[in-house]
């Protein structure tokens, strides 16, 4: 177990409260582990900017603690919408877990597989069901108007992320790759089951008052 103290030591990121970047000040720290884990150093932290505390995790790999420090509390990430299906979800939230115990390939490995569940979600199969692969699902999806070509591209990018993680090429995916690996995702649900679908309904809404008022005109 390193002991190196990171009391007064100050790390630049985006404050959980605020939400603006920051130099965060450890204001105190204590250590834990055992046989079956390794050495962790919980770090209460102050942000520069609000002065709000937050909690902070390092690991010590047998080479003194990482220097990536994950924000443990508050919980950053917000509940994907219900209107996302369950299965996406559960897909989704596996993948954040991945990135939360710092696994950053396994992380754009099952935002991959969030994508593939998407595209079948969304139909894009083969007669009979079988699978096809997941570029060619992801133009039939662009090819049918279900995305745009931006969020194509973002899927496309996703993909690649994805068979990095899964395919063994010696190069790790770095966290920065994986949480906007992440982020893209959910861009992506939030587009196909929340935004999209709540678009439908205001143009619906618009168009039963326009043929009420159209009704109302001719009495």
């Amino acid at each position: 177990m390193s002991d190196v103290s990171r009391v007064r030591t100050t790390f630049p990121l985006v404050c959980p409260h605020c939400e603006k970047p920051t130099l965060a000040t450890v204001t105190s720290e204590a250590k834990g582990g055992g046989d079956y884990e390794p050495p962790y150093l919980l770090e209460l932290t102050e942000c520069g900017n609000c002065s709000n505390p937050f909690l902070m995790v390092e690991e010590d790999y047998g080479h003194g603690w990482d220097g990536d420090p994950l924000v443990v509390w508050p919980r950053q990430q917000r509940p994907l919408s219900p209107n996302v299906p369950a299965a996406l979800r559960r897909e989704h939230e596996e993948a954040r877990q991945c990135f939360s115990a710092k696994a950053y390939t396994a992380t754009a490995v099952m935002v991959r597989r969030t994508l593939e569940g998407v595209c079948t979600d969304q139909g894009m199969s083969s007669p009979g069901g079988r699978p096809k692969p997941l570029f060619k699902m992801l133009e039939q999806m662009k090819d049918e108007g279900k995305i745009d070509g931006q969020l194509f591209e973002w899927a496309q990018e996703l993909r690649v992320l994805g068979n990095q993680g899964a395919h063994f090429t010696g190069t790790s995916v770095s966290r920065e790759d994986a949480a906007d690996g992440l982020a893209l995702a959910e861009a992506l649900l939030d587009y196909l089951y929340v935004l999209s679908a709540q678009f439908e309904a205001f143009k619906a809404r618009r168009a039963e008052a326009k043929a009420k008022k159209g009704g109302a005109s001719h009495t």
